[in-house]
């Protein structure tokens, strides 16, 4: 059986993604040090596959820790690696936090990538590492530009850092995938997005006014230039992005890749301004929100989206649900949270 490993397995795209790997009937082990997630997903994924994963709580940082995770479990095939602090405003605050925990993790990773003999890896990239893009949709022979905030940063230097080492590490390939807006929950709301204080995201503050946690959404600027004014991201259901990370442990376990270091961009390939995901939202759940226009954000990024025919091509892969499926699943998963914390 294709043993994977999974970091940051408890996480919400991490979460999504054992489940498709236990349905395609793999066997996963999951590394989590719970800092941003909670040991209770376990039992929601359990409960959609009817297997447990293995779980090991750790820190990526602590390097020891790390190579016992692979002398524990021997017969690994390949590495999915999520494991990493993501606020783009924290970030900014916390820049030394950010750069020690996203890097050494991967450092540390990789490490025993070689010591272990681990040929393969999936790295969660973004989309931040285009910054402002000069053309769309975005390909990914897009410039890399210098990022808007230290948690951008990483995600590049761990690119960079990847690519040297693969350089002299014969045999070994790795796949990154950069994300553009994932959002959305699984159908069956046993797992989904959990944003820990104030979320950082568009669709949980959404769900969490709608649901009355949050007074009001404030809209960032609607003087882009724009359809609407509103600024323009590409969404993608997180149960689609979970389904890539499948393809791509495919590709690498087929040796299919075309070099040692190959980069996709995971979206559905089209733009949507705030004010028509807040129009969707009303349209496909019924609830009607409480939004205001405030002014926008320093760094915010006015159009993004995925030139997605690479990955459709090479991966076998395409989004496949709809903005309004997916708001519905997000908005099944708020009032899930709702209703078990009103327990």
């Amino acid at each position: 059986m294709i043993k994977i490993l999974v970091t940051g397995g408890t996480g919400y795209i991490g979460s999504h993604t054992v489940v498709e790997l236990q349905e395609e009937g793999m066997e996963v082990v999951i590394i989590d040090n719970l800092s941003n997630s909670e040991r209770e997903v376990l039992s929601g994924i359990s409960s959609i596959t009817g297997k447990e994963p293995h779980f090991e709580e750790m820190d990526l940082r602590d390097e020891k820790a790390t190579f016992g995770v692979f002398e524990r479990h021997p017969d690994i095939d390949a590495i999915i690696h999520f494991a990493a602090f993501k606020a783009v405003g924290e970030s900014v605050e916390k820049a030394l936090e950010y750069y020690e925990n996203n890097l050494f993790s991967l450092i540390h990773l990789m490490k025993a990538m070689r010591k272990y003999r681990v040929d393969h890896m999936v790295f969660s990239s973004s989309c931040t590492v285009y910054g402002e893009p000069d053309v769309l949709p975005v390909t990914e022979d897009a410039p890399i530009k210098k990022a808007n905030s230290p948690y951008g940063n990483t995600k590049q230097i761990c690119e960079e850092i990847l690519q040297d080492s693969l350089a002299s590490m014969q045999g070994k390939g790795v796949i990154s995938l950069r994300y553009f807006n994932p959002i959305g929950a699984h159908e069956s709301a046993l797992i989904g997005e959990l944003p820990v204080g104030v979320p950082n995201n568009l669709v949980p503050f959404i769900t969490q006014t709608a649901a009355g946690l949050r007074e009001c959404l404030s809209v960032y600027g609607d003087d882009y230039n724009t359809s609407d004014g509103s600024a323009v991201r590409d969404y993608i259901n997180v149960v689609d992005l979970a389904k890539a990370h499948v393809a791509s442990i495919r590709r690498l376990l087929n040796q299919e890749q075309k070099s040692q270091f190959e980069v996709f961009n995971l979206g559905t390939g089209k733009g949507l301004s705030v004010f028509e995901v807040i129009k969707a939202f009303e349209r496909s759940t019924g609830q009607s929100l409480n939004y205001k226009v405030v002014g926008r954000r320093e760094g915010d990024i006015e159009k993004m989206y995925a030139d997605t025919s690479y990955a459709n091509s090479e991966l076998g892969w395409k989004a496949e649900k709809g903005i309004d499926e997916t708001l519905r699943s997000a908005w099944k998963w708020e009032q899930k949270i709702r209703a078990q914390k009103s327990e």
